[in-house]
């Protein structure tokens, strides 16, 4: 017979259990494949990827497949049409993971017209995960890769001629979504010049395997050799086939700082949803320094093995796209401030 005491703690274990049952579902799971990826060009990036995954095609496949699509736009924030660093080099991060937990990784790579793609090489015919810089560039032209022009794309050079005027780094939350009506519309920063973006995506295809890729051109103007999130697993991206996968954009230091995308996973593993998975990551987030966290901008993507999707931002205006047999569509992320920002 249990006496009062043990009674007492047993019923303390069981809170947080309910606690996490309660928010295990968010009721939106959809048959498979489906695939969802940040921001409102996701709606294209899944439709290529959508080629792919409904033809019963690998995972892995169809998210190399929309990230590829995205790099070969010329565009602010990804692929070398993107904006240029404070020397006006275009640097481009990617990766990715398949069902196996193999990855590859690229940083800091100049002149490769698909990191992503490098990333993969590197994943199936290396030991390696990640190669970075001169390095990566040289292991993309001994696989055959092309080496492109360093010519900025002409966006890129108009908006590096602005910035030099001042020179300055001032990044204006979620400016993504205020000028430009198109789904690759540039995202600039209040004096018109561009800030960054990220395009991120994860998938299950019909055998029930995930994948996930991250490719980007990051930060525009940042410090010549910066490496953001979106390279590094477990921060950028990170898949468990057991449980769910995970992406992420915005201010990719503070991504890496809680190991973002990793941690979203194990509260799905704990139970949690994957909206109430990112809403605990970006709390951890903002409670680390309240008043930095309105200052700036971070949105988790995830998907679990049951195909339920969910985000969560620390600002209003974060968006992924869905594609699967039963929807597709654009879906604002739920959000922990709401500063006026759209």
């Amino acid at each position: 017979m249990l006496n009062r005491r043990k009674f007492l703690q047993l019923s303390t274990l069981a809170a947080p259990l309910l606690s996490l049952k309660n928010m295990a579902s968010n009721g939106n799971a959809q048959t498979k494949p489906i695939v969802v990826s940040t921001w409102n060009n996701g709606k294209e990036v899944n439709a290529e990827a959508w080629k792919i995954l409904s033809k019963n095609g690998r995972s892995l496949d169809a998210v190399e497949a929309g990230a590829r699509y995205v790099e070969d736009t010329i565009d602010c924030c990804i692929g070398l049409g993107g904006y240029p660093d404070r020397d006006g080099i275009v640097t481009l991060d990617a990766c990715i993971m398949d069902e196996h937990a193999n990855c590859g990784s690229v940083g800091a790579i100049e002149q490769i017209k698909h990191p992503v793609s490098v990333a993969r090489k590197i994943m199936e015919t290396t030991p390696h995960i990640m190669l970075v810089g001169d390095g990566a560039q040289q292991f993309a032209i001994e696989n055959g890769f092309k080496k492109e022009p360093k010519e900025l794309s002409a966006p890129a050079k108009e908006a590096y001629q602005n910035w030099l005027k001042k020179s300055e780094y001032k990044p204006e939350i979620n400016i993504e979504n205020k000028k430009g009506n198109g789904p690759f519309a540039p995202p600039f920063f209040d004096d018109g010049s561009p800030n960054h973006d990220t395009m991120g995506l994860v998938a299950i295809d019909a055998s029930g395997n995930m994948s996930g890729a991250v490719t980007t051109s990051g930060m525009a103007f940042k410090i010549h050799g910066r490496v953001g999130d979106s390279p590094i697993i477990g921060a950028g991206l990170f898949v468990d086939n057991e449980v769910g996968a995970a992406t992420s954009s915005g201010l990719g230091e503070e991504v890496i700082r809680i190991c973002g995308t990793h941690v979203v996973v194990e509260y799905m593993r704990h139970g949690l949803s994957p909206e109430a998975a990112c809403k605990k990551a970006i709390e951890r987030i903002i409670n680390r320094d309240m008043q930095r966290a309105k200052t700036l901008q971070v949105g988790f993507l995830a998907l679990n093995k049951k195909g339920e999707y969910g985000a969560y931002a620390v600002q209003k205006g974060f968006v992924f796209a869905v594609k699967s047999n039963g929807e597709e569509k654009i879906v604002p992320a739920k959000y922990f401030f709401d500063l006026g920002v759209t």
